[in-house]
């Protein structure tokens, strides 16, 4: 955990009070809702389908324990006993009332959180690998850049106004946990040579016009990580389109001008600044490092006989393991998910009493520490083997261990039009009803990796893009139908899923879906050929044919 100085406490009080006057003038009728508009977006607070919504920065996807109660306490007093976790590694509160917001944000401020950069045309929070600092396939952690990346990015008064909003994502390892491909700056920590330094990737994103990101400089040395990133803003801050919104992003840049001639532009302008005052040195990354508090993991050893016999003993528990656990670069400790995916219920939501027992649970078995994913899952980085078989039992009586990280009820969804006024289609109900169908856990485990990911518009929100199987809402004559792609992928070997054909009703979704799956399960060359594999190795055809046959 990086602790906040008191620079960062004085700030965030003092936003608070601005904030406060602000609502005040709007509530008072002095400002209008277009003039509020820019001075709400700039503290995360956007006006949704029904009511206002806050989103709440969770810089690289990091709380502490503290912090969850009080994202809980904010939950309970001033929503509906809810929250949302986003694919941003934030969270978001759909139903709290204006007056009662400053509140809200003073009650979030004592524990250092806050709603910038979650919204409005700057640099957004920087998300990384959930397991960042634990993952044994890391070559360092990447948090440290990432808060880095936070202090240079806040309130930068350059790119407080780019053209479209900015997203940046950092990964350390060889598995891409953190999507870094689309993403408009994806940031890939690699050795070379003995030395370590980041690989630039600029373009990726989304929405209306999904790419996927460009390699542009494939080793930048550490030092030149904030100098290099100011030169990439501004050759996009100064060419990119404001004319067009949907036009406006860089991916849009890098397209037409191409990635090359991006680069150089970019090389250029780094040249002016490369060795100035953003150079960073030892120092700098020692003072920032001296302020993450990092657990002191005991020395135990690996397969302790608390584990071993849980595992012997108890089937239900060893499904879990073999799906949540997954091996820690410390020996005797794990890195555990928690499941926000119960079946029947929406994707990401915690309850009050969840996020509570959520951080007790942190106290007690993973050193204070809790990360948000941008699967819409959380994960305690450090857990102690010996301790999982207790810990599993306790996750469980709170519905937060359902064994079905990273397959198909595992799923990633916006919230579509149950709260989002740019929705076409609710996304929810499907992600439910698509849980209820496929509820069996031996058959989704026998299924086997499957990333389901539905968007309720073209903005993407619900990542539908990078779906193995992606769902994507349209409206046809007021009714709600869906778009179906298929071999999407998020990783390291990042891809745009392909459309497979005409959309379907509302009420055939599920439907399809299954037999989807099914077709997968026919032609598969065996269990361990993944369903997107096969999808690349077949191609959309033999999917497309059952997916719209009659039924």
């Amino acid at each position: 955990m990086y602790v906040y100085d008191e620079f960062d406490r004085t700030f965030l009080q003092e936003r608070v009070a601005e904030f406060r006057d602000q609502v005040a003038r709007r509530l008072s009728g002095e400002l209008n809702e277009e003039e509020f508009k820019p001075l709400r977006l700039m503290n995360g607070v956007y006006l949704q389908l029904h009511a206002y919504m806050l989103r709440v920065c969770i810089p690289y996807g990091t709380l502490s324990s503290q912090q969850l109660r009080a994202l809980g306490a904010v939950a309970r007093k001033y929503d509906r006993g809810y929250g949302h976790f986003t694919t941003r590694q934030n969270i978001q509160f759909n139903w709290i009332k204006l007056n009662e917001l400053p509140d809200a944000m003073a009650d979030l401020a004592k524990v250092g959180i806050h709603g910038l950069q979650t919204s409005g045309n700057c640099i957004r929070n920087t998300t990384t690998d959930p397991w960042a600092g634990a993952a044994a396939d890391e070559v360092e952690d990447p948090r440290l850049y990432a808060e880095v990346i936070r202090q240079w990015s806040t309130l930068h008064p350059e790119f407080t106004y780019l053209p479209r909003k900015f997203k940046i994502a950092i990964t350390a390892a060889r598995h891409d946990r953190a999507a870094i491909r689309v993403h408009d700056i994806g940031l890939r920590l690699h050795k070379r040579d003995g030395e370590t330094g980041f690989e630039v990737m600029v373009g990726g994103g989304l929405g209306r016009s999904p790419f996927i990101g460009k390699t542009i400089k494939d080793f930048l040395p550490k030092e030149h990580l904030l100098s290099y990133l100011e030169a990439v803003l501004r050759t996009y801050n100064l060419g990119g389109r404001r004319d067009n919104i949907y036009k406006a992003r860089i991916k849009i840049q890098v397209h037409e001008m191409g990635a090359e001639a991006f680069a150089r532009k970019v090389e250029a302008e780094w040249a002016e600044i490369r060795d100035g005052a953003l150079k960073l040195d030892e120092a700098a990354l020692d003072a920032i490092r001296d302020r993450f508090q990092v657990p002191d993991l005991e020395a135990l050893d690996d397969q302790p006989a608390e584990l071993a016999r849980a595992l012997a003993t108890d089937a239900a528990f060893a499904r879990w393991h073999a799906n949540s656990v997954a091996p820690h670069k410390a020996k005797g400790h794990a890195i555990v998910t928690l499941s926000l995916k119960p079946v029947g219920a929406p994707p990401g939501d915690a309850t009050a009493d969840q996020m509570d027992a959520i951080a007790d649970l942190a106290d007690q078995y993973a050193y204070g520490e809790i990360r948000v994913a941008h699967e819409q899952n959380l994960t305690f980085p450090y857990v102690r083997q010996k301790d999982l078989p207790a810990l599993w039992a306790k996750l469980k009586a709170i519905g937060v261990a359902t064994p079905n990280v990273g397959l198909l009820t595992d799923i990633i969804a916006c919230p579509g039009l149950d709260y989002c006024s740019l929705a076409n289609t609710r996304s929810i109900p499907i992600a439910q009803k698509l849980t209820e169908r496929f509820a069996d856990e031996a058959h989704i485990a026998d299924i086997g990796r499957l990333h389901v990911n539905i968007s309720g518009c073209i903005n993407a929100c619900g990542h539908h893009h990078v779906g193995h199987i992606g769902i994507l809402g349209v409206e046809k004559k007021d009714e709600e139908f869906f778009q179906i792609t298929l071999g999407g992928k998020g990783n390291s070997k990042a891809r745009i899923g392909e459309l497979i054909g005409p959309a379907v009703a509302e009420s055939e979704i599920v439907d399809v879906v299954e037999s989807l799956v099914d077709t997968y399960l026919n032609l598969r060359t065996s269990p361990a050929e993944t369903f997107v594999a096969a999808v690349e190795r077949l191609g959309i055809e033999p999917f497309k044919e059952r997916a719209y046959a009659p039924r």
